[in-house]
């Protein structure tokens, strides 16, 4: 299989649209995946008319994680197992980075690694039928990567639970914990998402990148690093032809008229 048909997308009216395609694996991060969803979100980075992404899963599941299949078939062999989590490390990396926000679309389930990529998105939206879980402590290999992106989207306590003891949770308790954003029907979960990536199309995109770098880089900082480089960040937005326009348009009771590329 090549990597186009790991992942296929299609764009409309300024929303990518990406989906895993290996429903007969439950859409297992394999190398191929790995590889094909990493091609995808270079090519979107570069790309200044996509303003937000969301990322979907094919067939009856999100994403069960690392694909174990493959793992064993290449005999645990050290020099894979050093390639696949270098190019999954990258690639949650590049989810964080990449100047557009990122909306997970769940059903199913979203297990280990499956969940690591919830995690790494801006956003989450679930299906009330939806289950999550690192429950590769039931299997002897704990989720140290996935945790990663876990733990800095829910509580120590919380993350410590999953982990532990392994087990699926439904999405009443993901949004408890904070994993997720929003909890609908089955039937509604594309309509919530869109509705989700059109609200934040329908804003600047070269405000709404630098607010996203800022948000992830401040949160690595101590408080008063944080405050000073976000005062720096402020003051370069006010400075920025969005800003203007938008506080223009707030005074002057219209609508904003946004700059078609970043400035």
């Amino acid at each position: 299989m090549g990597e186009k048909e790991y992942v296929f997308g299609r764009d409309w009216d300024g929303i990518a649209i990406l989906t895993m395609n290996r429903p007969e694996s439950r859409n297992a991060l394999s190398l191929g995946m790995i590889s094909a969803l990493q091609c995808e979100f270079q090519l979107i980075a570069q790309d200044k008319s996509i303003k937000v992404v969301i990322l979907s899963g094919s067939g009856t599941a999100f994403c069960a994680g690392h694909d174990l299949r493959e793992i064993k078939c290449q005999n645990f062999d050290s020099g894979y197992i050093e390639k696949l989590f270098s190019s999954c490390t990258i690639l949650m990396q590049s989810m964080l980075r990449l100047p557009q926000p990122v909306i997970a679309q769940v059903h199913g389930y979203a297990t280990a690694a499956g969940v690591q990529l919830v995690a790494s998105a801006d956003l989450a939206v679930a299906t009330t039928t939806s289950q999550f879980a690192t429950p590769g402590v039931n299997i002897g290999l704990f989720c140290s990567t996935p945790m990663v992106a876990v733990s800095r989207n829910i509580s120590s306590k919380h993350a410590m639970q999953m982990l532990l003891l392994g087990d699926l949770i439904d999405a009443n308790t993901a949004y408890r914990f904070g994993l997720i954003n929003e909890i609908v029907e089955p039937d509604q979960l594309e309509a919530c998402t869109l509705s989700m990536a059109k609200k934040i199309a329908g804003k600047s995109s070269s405000i709404i990148s630098m607010g996203k770098e800022a948000f992830y880089r401040q949160a690595g900082l101590s408080i008063d690093d944080a405050y000073s480089y976000t005062a720096d960040v402020m003051k370069k937005n006010l400075e920025m032809d969005d800003a203007r326009e938008g506080i223009s348009s707030f005074i002057e009771k219209r609508q904003p008229i946004w700059q078609k590329i970043n400035n």
